[in-house]
């Protein structure tokens, strides 16, 4: 099904310049200990081999874009930052940064450039519903509008913010940069 949707767009748009990988989930915290394989597998083939299937099937369109191919990974503040009950989201998503930074390794002399975006809690975003929102609020001992604006710059961090720096990492003001890693997290205290 990827591979002939891509070939119709390529067909239909006359080739591919850039992907944005945003496939993820991000499922309610579990304990290792209580922690079931097929969620793990779960959380993995989306976060991870679905993201994995998609750049291995653009690779061959990517290559044909006349000014070089573009990829920006959204990848997750939890890359740098675990957290407790977040193991398998945690580790698809530090997976996924491994796999760009292989894959800039190995494509950059294809004139592809791959960069990730860490995002911190994009609130706006299906994941985050009420009931998770408050329940999460409350573990830092947080109203809902404190923990929204939880960095150091006291700033909420939006779909469209992070739809920005995407289309920025795409742009040729970043023609020259591959393998990049940019916090779009208002600063974090355990990631600085």
């Amino acid at each position: 099904q990827i591979k002939n949707a891509l070939e119709q767009a390529v067909q239909y748009f006359g080739g591919l310049d850039m992907v944005i990988l945003n496939a993820g989930i991000f499922p309610p915290s579990q304990a290792i200990a209580n922690l079931p394989t097929d969620h793990w597998r779960q959380v993995l083939d989306i976060n991870l081999d679905s993201n994995l299937v998609l750049l291995r099937e653009c690779h061959p369109f990517l290559k044909l874009a006349p000014k070089g191919g573009r990829v920006a990974i959204i990848g997750s503040k939890n890359v740098a930052a675990p957290g407790q009950g977040v193991a398998a989201y945690s580790v698809s998503k530090a997976a996924l940064n491994q796999l760009a930074r292989v894959a800039a390794l190995e494509w950059g002399s294809d004139e592809i450039r791959i960069n990730t975006i860490h995002p911190n809690a994009v609130f706006d975003t299906g994941i985050w519903t009420p009931e998770v929102l408050e329940k999460r609020a409350k573990a830092y001992g947080l109203t809902i509008e404190d923990y929204k604006k939880n960095n150091l710059l006291q700033v909420e961090i939006t779909s469209q913010d992070v739809a920005e720096c995407a289309v920025i990492l795409c742009s040729d003001l970043f023609a020259k940069t591959t393998a990049a890693q940019i916090p779009l997290d208002g600063g974090n205290e355990r990631v600085i």
